[in-house]
C-alpha cells in the first residue's frame, strides 16, 4: 500500500437535478417553460431515475390508513436475545507445513518453530494468505511480530474480506511496523483497479518496531469494524465493503513478519446499540442528508452516507395494493404533484408522480420509489437503516416488508421502528430477531416498561420531550434499552444531548455531526495536530446536480483552514457539483496548533455529460428562449454551437457563471 493512501477512492456519485437550497412552496410546480426538460429526463436519464430514493422523516401518526383497526397491545414481548460469541477457528501452527485450508497467494510463506512466517521483498509485493470461514460479524485475532522490514512504513495486515485465491478488491486492517505515525494503523481497500481506498487512518501509542510481539485484534459487525492495538481500541469504521464469500487472510509488504496463536470468534450479528465511556453518539441521517438535497431522493440518502452517518433513517408506508413505497407522510400531498392517501393509492399511480419540484424546480423527476427499488439500487455506504413504518399496517403489509429486508441481505443492518405499537407486535411476532424501535412524541410514564412490552431495543422520543426529563436516559440505559431522540440540527444541543449520554442522534444535518465529533479528542491529543478527510469524495466522479459535505476530522490543532480549488470553504458546506467546471478539483485542509501544520487534500471530477447540461438549464434565472435555443443545440449534439450561444447569452438571459459552466462542459463534450 502507498505510505499515504488515498481517502475514500473511487467512489461514483449518482446523477441528479441541480442543487439549489431555496425550497419552495407546496403549491408551486415547475412552469410550464421547463416541461420540455422535465419529459427528457424521464426519457434519457436512466439513472436519474433509478437514484431519486426517498429518505424519511419520524412524525406523529397523521392520517389514517382506512385498512385495519388497531388489535390489542402485546404484553410482556422481551427485548430478542443475542447468541453467544463461539470460537470459529483457531491456529497455533504447532504442526508442520502450512495448516489445513490456508492457501498462499503470493510471495513465501512457511511454518517454523511454532509460526507462521510471511516474506515480502519490495515495497510493491503484496503477500498474502487466505484461510478460514466466512462469517458475517467476528473477531480476529493473532499475535503479530515483524522480523525485519524494508522501512518503518512497511506493514503488516489481517485481511477481513477476501476472496479464497486472494484476488482484488479485498479489504485489510492494517499495522505498520512504526505504527505511532498519523497513518500507522489503517483500514483500507485494495480496489479491483489495484489502488488504495484507505477509509480510516489512526496512530498507535508506540511503534511495533522489529523483534517485538504485538496482540492485535479487529472486531467486524458486517460492514462496521473496530481496531484494537495490544488491547486498546483505536479506530473505529463502518465503510467495509462486504462480500457473499470472502474471508480471512494476513498480507505482508516490504517485510518479513511472523504471526501466532490465531484466534476467530463468530459473534453475535448485531452488536449492543448503547453507546460505551469515550464514544460519541451513532450519527442518523434523518430523510438522508435532508438540509442539502431534498429528502426522498437517492440523492439525499447517498450523501447521508457519505458524510459518514452510521444510520439511514426512512419510513415506509403501504399502498392499496400492497406495495411497501418510500414516503414521510400517509398522504402524497406535500411532496407530490398528487392528491391522497397513500393507502387508497396504487403503486403504479405513485410511481408516476413527481415528487421534487416541492423542494426546488432543479429536482423536478424526482420519484417515490418502492421499498424494493431502495433495497435493490442503493448502497448504504455502510451506514445501517433506522426503518420507520408509518401505520396502520396490516400483518401481511409488516411481514412484506421484513421478507423484503431479509431477502435483500439488510435484515441485521436494519432497526424497525415505528409509533404504531400493532406494528411493532407483528414484526415482533414474525421475526423475533429482529430489532425494534419505540417512538415517542411525549415519554411514558414508565418508559423501561414501555418498552420491554413492545420488544423494543431503543426508545426515541423526540429530544424536546427528552429534555425535559433527562433521568429517563439512565433508566433506559440500566435495562440494556438504547436512546435515540429526534430530530435535532443544532451544535449547542448535540453537545448537550452527548453530555447526557443518548446513544445516537437523528439529525438533518449528518454531515455538520459528524464534523462536530471528530473536533472532539476521544483520545490524548499527539503533539502535532492532525487532519483528515471523512466520507466518500476522494476519487469521486460527480455529475451535476450532486452534492456532498465532506467530514473533517481534526486532532490537536486551534484552528483548520479548508480551500476548494484554492478559494476559502466553510466546513460544513456542500460541495455542490453545479457550481463548478467540469474536470478534476482539490478540497484542501490545513490544521494549526501548538505542535505545528498538517495537511490533507483529496481529489475529485466533475462530469460533464448532455445529461448534465439538461440540468443545469433547469436553474433560475434561465430566460425561456434562451433555454430553448441551447436545448435544441444539446438535443442535437451541436457542442461548439452551445458553448458558443452560452457565452453569447451571457448576462443576457443566462447567469454569466452558469454560462461559463456551460460552454465548459459543451466543449468538453466536444473532445
Amino acid at each position: 500500500m502507498a505510505d499515504s493512501g488515498p481517502f475514500l477512492s473511487g467512489a461514483l456519485l449518482s446523477r441528479g437535478s441541480p442543487q439549489v437550497h431555496s425550497k419552495y412552496p407546496e403549491a408551486e410546480r415547475s412552469p410550464p417553460s421547463l416541461r420540455h426538460v422535465i419529459t427528457l429526463k424521464r426519457r434519457w436519464s436512466v439513472p436519474l431515475a433509478a437514484s431519486l430514493l426517498a429518505a424519511v422523516a419520524i412524525a406523529p401518526i397523521t392520517a389514517a390508513h382506512a385498512r385495519t383497526g388497531a388489535a390489542p397491545l402485546a404484553e410482556g414481548l422481551a427485548v430478542p436475545s443475542v447468541t453467544e460469541p463461539r470460537l470459529a477457528y483457531s491456529q497455533d501452527f504447532s504442526g508442520a507445513g502450512l495448516p489445513e485450508g490456508f492457501t498462499a497467494v503470493e510471495g513465501d510463506w512457511k511454518v517454523e518453530n511454532g509460526r507462521l512466517y510471511g516474506t515480502s521483498t519490495s515495497t510493491g509485493q503484496l503477500s498474502r494468505v487466505t484461510f478460514g470461514p466466512h462469517l458475517t460479524s467476528y473477531r480476529f485475532e493473532a499475535t503479530v511480530r515483524f522480523e525485519n522490514v524494508l522501512n518503518a512504513a512497511r506493514w503488516s495486515a489481517m485481511a477481513l474480506d477476501i476472496q479464497p485465491k486472494g484476488g482484488v478488491p479485498f479489504w485489510i486492517a492494517t499495522m505498520r511496523s512504526g505504527t505511532k505515525a498519523t497513518n500507522g494503523l489503517e483500514f483500507a481497500e485494495r480496489t479491483a483497479a489495484n489502488g488504495w481506498n484507505v477509509t480510516d487512518t489512526a496512530s498507535a501509542p508506540s511503534d511495533a518496531g522489529t523483534g517485538t510481539d504485538v496482540r492485535v485484534a479487529v472486531e467486524v459487525h458486517g460492514k462496521k469494524a473496530a481496531w484494537y492495538f495490544n488491547g486498546q481500541k483505536m479506530m473505529e469504521t463502518n465503510r467495509l465493503v462486504r462480500t457473499e464469500t470472502g474471508i480471512l487472510g494476513l498480507v505482508a509488504n516490504g517485510s518479513t513478519v511472523s504471526y501466532d496463536d490465531i484466534k476467530v470468534t463468530e459473534l453475535p450479528d448485531t452488536e449492543s446499540l448503547l453507546v460505551r465511556p469515550g464514544e460519541q453518539p451513532a450519527v442518523i441521517a434523518h430523510r438522508g442528508l435532508s438540509s442539502v438535497i431534498p429528502e426522498n431522493t437517492l440523492q439525499a440518502l447517498l450523501s447521508g452516507g457519505r458524510s459518514g452517518a452510521d444510520w439511514i433513517e426512512m419510513d415506509v408506508n403501504t399502498s392499496k395494493d400492497g406495495v411497501p413505497v418510500v414516503i414521510h407522510d400517509n398522504t402524497v400531498d406535500r411532496v407530490t404533484g398528487g392528491t391522497g392517501d397513500v393507502s387508497m393509492l396504487t403503486s403504479e399511480y405513485i410511481a408516476g408522480l413527481e415528487a421534487g419540484s416541492w423542494f426546488s424546480p432543479a429536482y423536478a423527476g424526482a420519484k417515490v420509489p418502492t421499498l424494493a427499488e431502495f433495497l435493490d439500487q442503493t448502497d448504504t455506504e455502510g451506514s445501517g437503516l433506522l426503518l420507520e413504518v408509518k401505520g396502520p399496517e396490516t400483518r401481511e403489509e409488516v411481514e412484506r416488508t421484513i421478507d423484503m429486508l431479509r431477502d435483500r441481505g439488510m435484515f441485521n443492518q436494519t432497526i424497525l421502528q415505528s409509533f404504531d405499537t400493532n406494528v411493532l407486535r407483528y414484526a415482533r411476532e414474525y421475526a423475533p430477531e429482529l430489532r425494534l424501535g419505540l417512538l415517542r412524541g411525549a415519554l411514558d410514564a414508565d418508559v423501561v416498561a414501555a418498552a420491554k412490552q413492545n420488544g423494543a431495543v431503543t426508545y426515541n422520543p423526540s429530544w424536546s420531550a427528552l429534555a425535559a426529563r433527562p433521568a429517563a436516559i439512565k433508566e433506559l440505559h440500566d435495562a440494556g434499552i438504547a436512546v435515540m431522540p429526534y430530530t435535532v440540527d443544532s451544535p449547542q444541543q448535540w453537545k448537550t444531548m452527548t453530555d447526557a449520554g443518548v446513544d445516537g442522534i437523528i439529525t438533518n444535518r449528518a454531515g455538520a455531526l459528524v464534523g462536530f465529533q471528530s473536533a472532539i479528542p476521544s483520545a490524548p491529543a499527539p503533539p502535532a495536530p492532525t487532519v483528515s478527510f471523512r466520507g466518500k469524495l476522494e476519487g469521486a466522479t460527480l455529475g451535476r446536480g450532486d452534492a456532498v459535505v465532506p467530514g473533517l476530522s481534526t486532532g490537536n490543532a486551534e484552528s483548520t483552514v479548508i480551500t476548494l480549488d484554492g478559494k476559502p470553504f466553510a466546513e460544513g458546506d456542500a460541495v455542490e457539483a453545479n457550481a463548478m467546471t467540469a474536470g478534476p478539483h482539490t478540497l484542501s485542509a490545513t490544521a494549526s496548533g501548538p505542535g505545528g501544520e498538517a495537511t490533507a487534500s483529496i481529489t475529485f471530477t466533475v462530469r460533464a455529460s448532455k445529461a448534465g447540461l439538461y440540468a443545469l438549464l433547469v436553474a433560475d434565472g434561465v430566460d425561456a428562449k434562451v433555454r430553448d435555443k441551447l436545448l435544441k443545440y444539446i438535443d442535437a449534439e451541436r457542442w461548439q454551437e452551445t458553448a458558443a450561444e452560452a457565452e453569447a447569452a451571457a448576462g443576457k438571459g443566462l447567469p454569466a457563471g452558469l454560462a461559463a459552466v456551460i460552454a465548459v462542459d459543451a466543449r468538453a463534450l466536444a473532445g
